[in-house]
């Protein structure tokens, strides 16, 4: 690395979750005190910028705060980096190795971990000798700690311990231990309504299309208006499909608490991956139902009966569409809708149902005759 005498400094601080354990020595406060004294000590340091994650994990660069510091480096706006120590910068082996050994010296830049002694101004230092393990010691620490993280909520679920950051539309969460579900009446209305409204036959798109024109707020929506704020997220404030879905397939509103459904990957890779029923955690019967169960068994024998049926060129679904079977083979039935011209009754459609491989038979049929002609 070329040596140099003035250094446009960027500092770099995170904490995450499970840091936040270790109590006021790792605090974003402390560590920015720390880093902006250590740098005004220093003489042709330039004091540029404090890039922070706050309540990110460190095994993965998908962090904002990383990403600015990392792009200025790039572009020439820093040419040092300062962070309170390894770990802090990241905890995956990998990264954090190529980042250090490959790509800062492409860009000439310089990195610091303050109290892992780490420097890459000086290579032949002990600390860098040791940078590799101390990496290793981070990831491992990382993965040691999400199985515990992991453990202790699977050991929570069992105890019936309701672990969502929000409650369920429907319900709020109780200052009991264990935040049991308490329905929240207003929801629950609708929640019976969706419910009530499957059962006869809507489609969740219909259902969907009616909340909106009667002006429902979205679940989203609704719990914020609780807290008394607007909402936050970037949303259409409208009702759709997916919602009252997510819904439908809720057993909370039978009084069973379903957790567990999902995991990730690894502790690196926090792509959720949702898991088969059989490994879910269910308590049933653990807080008071919004529904009966007579209505969510309804609703199921209507998912299982039911498919999406053709939407015609008008945008309708026809009642029958979706719902016919040939009698003979089980092949679902095509529709067909014909026009029809009369004195008496004036230009007509009519729509039937065909079996599917019985249509395909007479096509076939129908493209042979003339050579059969022949």
């Amino acid at each position: 690395m070329a040596k140099q005498t003035t250094y446009n400094v960027g500092i770099y601080v995170r904490l995450s979750q499970e840091d936040e354990r270790a109590g006021e020595s790792l605090s974003i406060e402390n560590q920015k005190k720390m880093l902006t004294e250590y740098v005004s000590k220093q003489e042709g340091w330039n004091l540029i910028e404090i890039c922070e994650d706050d309540g990110y994990s460190g095994t993965s660069f998908d962090r904002p705060g990383i990403k600015q510091i990392l792009d200025d480096a790039k572009s020439g706006k820093i040419n040092l980096i300062l962070c309170k120590d390894l770990s802090r910068f990241g905890r995956n082996y990998i990264e954090v190795g190529q980042y250090i050994d490959y790509i800062f010296p492409s860009f000439n830049i310089r990195f610091i971990a303050l109290s892992d002694n780490v420097d890459t101004l000086d290579r032949n230092s002990s600390a860098m000798d040791l940078m590799p393990v101390m990496n290793l010691f981070n990831e491992w620490h990382a993965a040691n700690t999400s199985k515990k993280v992991r453990s202790v909520m699977a050991a929570n679920s069992r105890q019936g311990k309701y672990l969502a950051a929000s409650a369920s539309y429907g319900y709020i969460k109780a200052d009991d231990e264990k935040h049991t579900p308490l329905i929240d009446e207003d929801a629950a209305v609708i929640v019976r309504r969706i419910f009530e409204q499957r059962a006869r036959g809507l489609s969740p798109k219909q259902i969907a299309i009616q909340l909106n024109k009667d002006g429902i707020a979205t679940p989203s929506d609704h719990r914020y208006q609780l807290k008394g704020k607007d909402n936050p997220l970037v949303t259409s404030h409208l009702w759709n499909d997916c919602m009252v879905r997510g819904i439908l397939n809720n057993e909370i509103y039978i009084g069973n608490l379903a957790q567990q459904r999902v995991t990730t990957v690894s502790y690196k890779n926090h792509k959720q991956i949702r898991k088969d029923r059989s490994e879910w955690i269910v308590i049933e019967n653990n807080h008071e139902p919004i529904i009966s169960r007579e209505l969510w068994d309804k609703v199921r024998e209507v998912d299982a009966s039911v498919s999406i049926g053709k939407t015609t060129k008008e945008g309708v679904i026809l009642p029958l569409s979706g719902f016919m079977y040939c009698p003979d083979c089980g092949y679902k039935m095509k529709m067909n809708r014909t026009m029809h011209t009369s004195k008496k009754r004036g230009t007509y459609e009519t729509v039937s149902y065909r079996c599917v491989l019985m249509l395909e038979a007479e096509w076939t049929a129908a493209l042979l005759i003339p050579f059969w002609k022949e």
